[in-house]
């Protein structure tokens, strides 16, 4: 009778945990990969995608552009001189870096905060492809060149798409720090990383923190997808990066498609509401999003994006992710038209929701006072 009494007992408890671990599992991965909790299908089957591509050229699209990206040369001089005093031991006291944010290209920029300087997405090479002869090329050089850049504390990367996560420029990122630069990444690309020899990388899940010199960086949800390879989909996370820091806070989107995921990071992280504002400046992106019935579900319009930009409860938001790689079916100059019209019609003001030309800077308290002697 002991013996039955135990093992009712034994099932009972067995069950109870079992419930338990089903109750707790992640709303967006399991054994068999990463998925997105708002039932969205980014990723697109092979049949979708060739209609697309018959599509385009039988309309002859994207049409070309009716003028370049603008392009300005970078205050090299006032970026490195922002944070470079305070690497040196004793300047600190004498010199306090202010915040900016350096548009580079596509959804490379060059955020300063907290002192420290961080890259988004780096992408420095000419084509966002796995192989350097085929594949979106450049239209312009990035608005900083890999050899200008100020040293590079931390990188935090989306995903894993050749426009977000390119080899040969996370290689020569790590090489020229000998290694000490920060790389934050999404769940499963870890491992991606020590395959190319660097090694100095955290993976994090969606609403996971971490902290460098006062900052704090989370990974947080958006609606996107995942591959590198024809074998590999949606076996990596992806994210936006929410990031706080003593003079900014700041969001970088990544890619991502509209949805209730913008509403649920501002209630999420309320705590960090501020005159009711969340975050300082979003960095939103706004193009690729042509035809809207393959691309909506994984990348915003502008009309989205502004309505994003409330949303997460921004101040400011910087539109990105256009201008340098032709990907879709909208001319490349087409995204901030369509952003002007998407404010008008949202009712908000231009300088709240902008773009910058490449090699642009933005800063929200002006230039550091040691740069302007």
């Amino acid at each position: 009778m002991a013996l039955r009494r135990a093992l009712a007992t034994c099932a009972l408890l067995a069950g109870a945990w079992a419930a338990h671990a089903q109750d707790a599992a992640p709303p967006h991965h399991d054994a068999h990969g990463f998925f997105n909790p708002t039932g969205a299908a980014a990723a697109r089957p092979l049949s979708d995608i060739v209609r697309w591509k018959l599509d385009a050229w039988r309309d002859g699209l994207p049409p070309p552009p009716q003028a370049p990206t603008p392009v300005v040369e970078p205050a090299l001089a006032l970026l490195r001189a922002n944070t470079a005093p305070i690497r040196t031991v004793g300047a600190q006291a004498a010199h306090v870096a202010v915040p900016s944010a350096t548009w580079i290209g596509h959804a490379t920029v060059l955020v300063q905060c907290g002192g420290l300087n961080v890259l988004t997405d780096p992408v420095f090479s000419e084509r966002a492809s796995p192989v350097p002869f085929a594949g979106p090329v450049r239209a312009q050089p990035p608005g900083i060149s890999m050899a200008d850049l100020p040293a590079i504390d931390v990188v935090v990367i989306s995903h894993n798409h050749y426009d977000h996560l390119d080899l040969n420029s996370v290689r020569e990122l790590n090489a020229r720090s000998h290694g000490h630069t920060l790389f934050l990444v999404p769940l499963g690309l870890k491992a991606w990383f020590a395959r190319q020899g660097i090694t100095n990388v955290i993976e994090l899940d969606w609403w996971d923190r971490h902290r460098v010199a006062g900052v704090e960086f989370e990974l947080v949800p958006v609606q996107h997808w995942s591959a590198r390879g024809l074998d590999d989909r949606n076996q990596t996370l992806w994210g936006g990066w929410a990031v706080f820091a003593p003079d900014l806070r700041w969001y970088f989107s990544g890619d991502t498609g509209y949805s209730r995921l913008f509403t649920q990071t501002r209630e999420r992280l309320a705590s960090h509401l501020r005159d009711g504002y969340l975050f300082d400046v979003a960095l939103l992106a706004i193009g690729a999003y042509e035809p809207r019935w393959f691309m909506s579900a994984q990348h915003m319009n502008p009309a989205e994006a502004v309505q994003a930009h409330k949303d997460l409860a921004a101040r400011r938001s910087i539109g990105i992710h256009w201008g340098t790689f032709a990907l879709t079916d909208e001319a490349l100059d087409q995204p901030p038209r369509d952003l002007a019209a998407a404010r008008a019609q949202q009712g908000v003001p231009e300088q709240d929701f902008f773009v910058l030309p490449i090699g642009g800077t933005w800063w929200p308290a002006g230039p550091p006072a040691a740069a302007k002697q």
